[in-house]
């Protein structure tokens, strides 16, 4: 082949792979576009898990599990579980890591129905209730926060928007968060980007229990909402939970010593049973699960419990 020959095919060759690349794209496009659409078609046949619930207005706020079981596909996580809070007590509930702690407390907000039993609140099954229903009766306050990418007067909001100014800001000082808001560029107009990733850690905990107590709901699940919060704001946010926590039925999933003694009633889950259930003194003498966690919260902190 002539040199010339050579040279016409290699820049052809050049030319028509430029052409082909983007067809190539196009088709990995196409590819993911058919995936997202099947997903959206599977959600769009899915039933709402409230569909058959009714706006049922809550007089009491005792909550009741019976006999409850649930897992995630194959995997059993709670098995048989009963035990109830009374309205206006405090349960804390501990255990190890996977012993279906926070699953409980998915179940009370109903983001799943359990397979087996059945949780009321108030005596009503929530499974009579729609979500919106239920969710206007709790407050819920995470370890990991998510703020959205709005200003900070919006998310404070978000659980209830047709709060006055007045009472905004007033649960923005109950939450310990009035002084660091009214420092930041706009003040509760400021907008706090995606995640509120523009904040600290502990600037968005205090901010989201700002948002619980705006909401003023009956029944707050806090949980292990101090677990990765600095010792500098540690005070602050403790100041926080417990304004938010007065007068309320509470349930919260927390390793602090001091939050789980003060508790009315201590729920030691394990392997997805509820293993003891009692108050801090009583567990104690027992031995059991509970006292072994207690024991290795202890090591861990560097610390004794007082009067044990």
């Amino acid at each position: 082949m002539a040199f010339s020959v050579a040279l016409m095919f290699i820049f052809y060759s050049f030319s028509i792979f430029l052409s082909l690349e983007p067809i190539s794209d196009s088709a990995h496009t196409l590819s993911v576009i058919n995936d997202a659409m099947d997903r959206l078609d599977a959600l769009r046949a899915g039933q709402l898990i409230d569909a058959d619930g009714r706006d049922i207005p809550l007089e009491h706020y005792d909550i009741a599990f019976e006999h409850v079981s649930f897992g995630y596909d194959s995997r059993q996580v709670l098995k048989d579980v009963s035990f109830t809070i009374p309205e206006g007590s405090s349960a804390a509930i501990v255990g190890p890591s996977g012993s279906g702690k926070t699953t409980l407390c998915s179940l009370l907000a109903r983001f799943y129905d359990p397979q087996a039993g059945r949780i009321t609140v108030g005596g009503h099954d929530l499974r009579e209730m729609t979500c919106n229903s239920l969710l206007s009766n709790i407050s819920m306050v995470f370890q990991n926060v998510y703020l959205f990418n709005d200003t900070v007067r919006a998310n404070i909001c978000f659980g209830r928007p047709e709060a006055t100014e007045a009472e905004m800001i007033a649960a923005a000082k109950k939450a310990r968060c009035h002084d660091f808001i009214m420092a930041l560029p706009d003040g509760y107009d400021t907008v706090v980007g995606e995640g509120g990733g523009t904040l600290s850690g502990g600037e968005r905990q205090r901010i989201s229990i700002a948002r619980a107590l705006l909401k003023d709901a009956p029944i707050v699940i806090l949980d292990e909402a101090t677990a990765s919060i600095d010792p500098e704001n540690e005070h602050l946010i403790q100041a926080a939970l417990s304004e938010l926590t007065r007068g309320r039925t509470i349930v919260t999933i927390t390793h602090r010593l001091a939050t789980i003694r003060n508790a009315d009633q201590i729920l030691a889950v394990d392997d997805g049973r509820i293993a003891e259930r009692g108050t801090h003194g009583e567990l104690m003498k027992r031995y059991g699960v509970y006292r072994r966690f207690i024991e290795i919260r202890e090591r861990a902190e560097g610390r004794r419990i007082a009067g044990e």
